[in-house]
């Protein structure tokens, strides 16, 4: 036995292979579930067609959804930062947000009849969806490390879409074919529910190093098999008591990077930081910036109101095409409204691809402006063909047509989804504070989101959806000019700025040596 097998046996440590692989097939399961709006446009259809919900009754509940969302968003990151069960909150997440679902389709009556009901439950599936971004995110931040995060990232926004299509268009069919009876769909949630449980399960707690988890180190101790060595992985205890008086539970990994324990704690700290202080461990060391340091951060702040605008301006979009597709054409609107999903989402793997090859080499400005300016044109081009059409009655070609613009949503949203994952890893790198980041920012999303859903059907119905389609394009130009001039490259940006911090107390350790030199000489 040499060397590396017996620090290995020694400290018996046990990781599972392949922690990395696994993640995209959690993504891949999770597809539907991630922000709970993939269902949430199914169920309107449901609601709408099979139980005479009125298009208001339905924005009552989506709207209701998404304030849920964005009021827990920031707590849940601020809960994934601190819990070292990220495994066990991300599969309890899943299971209820399905069972919300089943006695969504369960449940509803006729015209609306238990409205109070449904909004309560709409309430507390947005509730429970806000746990799922940070959970995934910083599940995989913690396998990977944010030097990891561009390639794992774009593999879990390839699953997550892929998984989408494959639910969404097994759901269309089944639609299709029972209209108006649609509520049998819902059968791909608890099909999906467990799919994400079974590979949850075989994540083991010991393979996330929750200090990469919140951003404090860079690396994560997880074993690549692919790259890393067993002594780079190895666990090896800080304490040289016999290994029968160990606990059985292990500790937190010794982060690669700074050498230490990451002194996480199941139970959050309250030191929002008011005074300007990080939150320190029991032995002073600084550990991870505090929420108001978080808020401080220009980039940051920035980073926020572009989410907000984006989304504001393009949440609307999808349900506005899928309603020019599906109002008056019966069974076959109900299938076109699917695709309009599918199209996308198909087009959203190709562009998480792009972003997983080219981010890391070229940085992420100019793939996200990509994305950010594809809105504005394919509202232009959708104004275009509803102007072509006019007040008659689309054609079958005019239908395909209108439905070829989803694939500007798959580059929109799909770079979008890919690189404020990324973007917000970048700004939080060392902050110790990445799921809290994160959280901001799909709190922004939410809040823009569901705005935008009011915002478009109000517009559609008081001055028709030509004109909607405008006004939501010009919109679209703020959060893509506002990215073009005020927010940085953000590729190695929290590196750069430790190193000029230290290259600063450097320089200061310096000149404090040579004042002592010449003191003594003086002396």
């Amino acid at each position: 036995m040499n060397a590396i097998d017996a620090i290995a046996e020694k400290t018996k440590w046990k990781k599972s292979k392949e922690p990395r692989k696994t993640l995209k097939w959690v993504a891949l399961f999770l597809g539907e579930q991630r922000d709970g709006l993939t269902m949430i446009n199914m169920q309107n259809a449901f609601l709408i067609t099979s139980k005479n919900y009125s298009e208001k009754q339905c924005g009552i509940m989506f709207f209701v959804f998404g304030m849920s969302q964005f009021l827990f968003q920031a707590p849940a990151g601020y809960l994934m930062d601190y819990t070292n069960n990220k495994i066990s909150w991300l599969a309890t997440a899943a299971v209820v947000t399905t069972c919300l679902t089943i006695l969504t389709a369960g449940t509803a009556q006729d015209g609306g009849g238990n409205l109070g009901f449904m909004v309560l439950v709409k309430f507390l599936q947005g509730a429970v969806t806000a746990l799922i971004p940070p959970g995934l995110n910083s599940i995989t931040q913690g396998i990977v490390g944010t030097v990891g995060m561009t390639q794992q990232v774009s593999r879990n926004e390839m699953m997550n879409h892929l998984g989408t299509s494959i639910l969404v268009l097994t759901g269309s069919i089944i639609a299709f074919y029972r209209y108006p009876n649609i509520g049998i769909l819902f059968i791909v949630s608890p099909i999906a529910c467990v799919g994400v449980i079974y590979f949850l399960s075989q994540i083991k707690p010991e393979d996330i190093d929750h200090a990469a988890a919140r951003g404090l180190v860079t690396e994560s101790s997880t074993p690549d098999d692919s790259s890393v060595s067993t002594l780079d992985s190895a666990y090896i205890p800080p304490t040289d008591t016999p290994e029968k008086n160990r606990p059985v539970t292990p500790l937190p990994p010794i982060s690669p990077i700074s050498g230490r324990r990451a002194p996480i704690a199941n139970n959050p700290s309250f030191n929002l930081g008011f005074s300007g202080d990080a939150s320190v461990s029991s032995n002073a060391e600084t550990t991870a910036d505090t929420p108001f340091q978080v808020l401080r951060d220009p980039t940051l702040l920035t980073f926020i109101v572009v989410c907000f605008l984006f989304h504001l301006s393009n949440g609307t979009v999808l349900p506005l095409v899928m309603q020019s597709l599906a109002i008056g054409n019966g069974g076959e609107g109900i299938l076109l409204s699917g695709l309009c999903i599918i199209v996308a989402q198909v087009f959203m793997v190709l562009s998480a691809k792009i972003c997983g090859d080219f981010s890391g080499k070229y940085g992420r400005k100019n793939l996200f402006l990509i994305g950010l300016f594809s809105v504005p044109i394919r509202c232009l081009i959708l104004t275009l063909l509803l102007g072509i059409v006019g007040d008659e009655e689309a054609s079958s070609f005019m239908h395909i047509l209108i439905l070829s613009t989803q694939i500007l949503d798959g580059v929109g949203a799909g770079v979008f989804g890919t690189m404020y994952i990324l973007v917000t890893s970048d700004i939080s790198k060392g902050s110790g504070r990445f799921s809290l980041t994160l959280g901001l920012t799909t709190a922004a999303m939410s809040i823009g989101g569901t705005v935008s859903g009011y915002l478009g059907q109000a517009l559609a119905q008081d001055i028709g959806y030509r004109q909607a389609f405008i006004i939501l394009g010009t919109m679209a130009l703020v959060p893509a000019v506002s990215y073009l001039l005020f927010m940085p490259e953000t590729l190695q940006m929290r590196t750069i700025e430790m190193d000029v911090i230290q290259e600063e107390e450097d320089e200061q350790s310096k000149e404090g040596e040579g004042s002592n030199t010449n003191f003594k000489q003086f002396v």
